[in-house]
């Protein structure tokens, strides 16, 4: 005799029909099939938190291979991983993560997870188990990646200042500024709040290098995965290539799971992550003030504009980040005379991670610009950006 977590076991590894496995699901007892059903989602998950997936790459990932109404289930799961660990053991960034999701425990027992989101989604139990079941298959589909950071109970939890990452104060602080620059209608007001943010991170950048080529504890580079996001993500991606490059770091794109890997120093990639966020939104709010009128007719126009935009303020903003970055650059070792084989050896390091991580790489397919009309808006949007 089948047993409940062996049907739904070969459901998802394609050992049966979808539809008959999720029609004999249905009729199975809740009381077998429920605790069934989400212990074995929580068994998946934990293969992938140990095999390097964390919370928000979860979500992304499953909503896009997926359908949104996946998302709720994941952020669940990570909530019952949790629960097996005490806050102060893990990772600051999975507990981040985890808490921007809204990641908590809402429901009674494991056992009643499927009726109570039913009911919380005021939906009929059909529904629901078609939704965990196909969520299942999902996540089997996923291979192991990176570990980039350390998945609860495995590790302690990291003091940003020994990683060499910035201050989670002037983190705040770059925040608000470039809040300010964003929300703001004057340009030169937007300039004056963003100049500021790029001064605070630059400076802090610079004298970490500084600080640990003449410390006793090593700072090694690593990498972080920032989320690309529908629509027009490859474009968003070149946007966080020529951040990446222009601020000592290399971002390798992966399409199919939604980010893109940014390799370097904290402090650098805590810089690339800030603006590049707050120049999607610049870029974002030019476009949507350019663009032409949209409708049915205008519809495959507006789709060319869009991505002809996103290209050409990608690649304007690249050439004004590269040249500010090299003036900075210079500046700084103008004062510092130590500084340029710092920056160097800085530089060989983050390159051998990122070899080492993805030895093969494909450089991508440029994309097509098809207006003249986008083209143009980008680049004269990238020149106004506040950098």
């Amino acid at each position: 005799m089948t047993t409940v977590r062996e049907l739904i076991d070969g459901v998802v590894r394609g050992g049966g029909d979808y539809e008959a496995g999720l029609d004999a699901l249905t009729v199975a007892p809740p009381a077998e099939a429920d605790p069934a059903l989400f212990g074995a989602l929580v068994e998946a998950a934990a293969r992938l938190w140990k095999g390097g997936w964390q919370p928000a790459e979860l979500h992304r990932a499953t909503v896009r291979r997926g359908r949104p109404s996946l998302g709720g289930p994941v952020v669940d799961v990570v909530a019952a991983h949790l629960r097996e660990f005490p806050r102060r053991t893990v990772d600051e960034r999975w507990l981040a993560q985890a808490d921007a999701l809204g990641a908590a425990v809402w429901w009674g027992s494991d056992g009643s997870y499927v009726a109570e989101l039913a009911a919380r989604r005021r939906a009929g139990r059909v529904p629901v188990l078609d939704d965990l079941l196909t969520l299942l298959g999902v996540l089997a589909e996923l291979p192991a990646i990176e570990v980039l950071v350390p998945p609860p109970g495995t590790a302690p939890r990291v003091d940003p200042a020994a990683a060499g990452r910035v201050n989670p104060r002037l983190l705040e602080r770059v925040r608000a500024l470039l809040a300010k620059a964003e929300s703001t209608t004057f340009p030169a007001e937007a300039e004056t709040y963003t100049a500021k943010a790029q001064e605070l991170i630059t400076r802090h950048s610079i004298d970490e290098a500084l600080t640990s080529a003449g410390g006793t504890t090593a700072v090694v580079p690593f990498a972080r995965r920032i989320g690309v996001d529908h629509p027009y993500e490859g474009e968003k991606a070149s946007l966080l290539s020529a951040v990446a490059e222009a601020n000592r770091c290399h971002a390798v794109w992966s399409p199919d799971y939604g980010f893109s890997t940014v390799f370097g120093f904290d402090a650098d990639i805590d810089a690339v992550d800030l603006l590049y966020t707050s120049l999607l939104v610049q870029a974002n709010r030019a476009m949507a003030r350019s663009e032409p009128p949209g409708g049915k007719a205008g519809r495959a126009r507006l789709k060319s504009f869009r991505q002809s935009f996103l290209v050409a303020f990608a690649v304007r903003i690249g050439e004004r980040l590269t040249r500010a970055a090299a003036e900075l650059s210079a500046a700084a070792v103008a004062e510092h005379a130590d500084l340029l084989p710092v920056l160097r050896s800085r530089d060989e390091q983050v390159r051998e991670t990122m070899q080492r991580v993805f030895p093969r790489t494909v450089r991508g397919r440029g994309s097509r610009v098809d207006s003249r009309e986008g083209w143009e808006s980008g680049r004269e949007a990238a020149d106004r950006a506040e950098l």
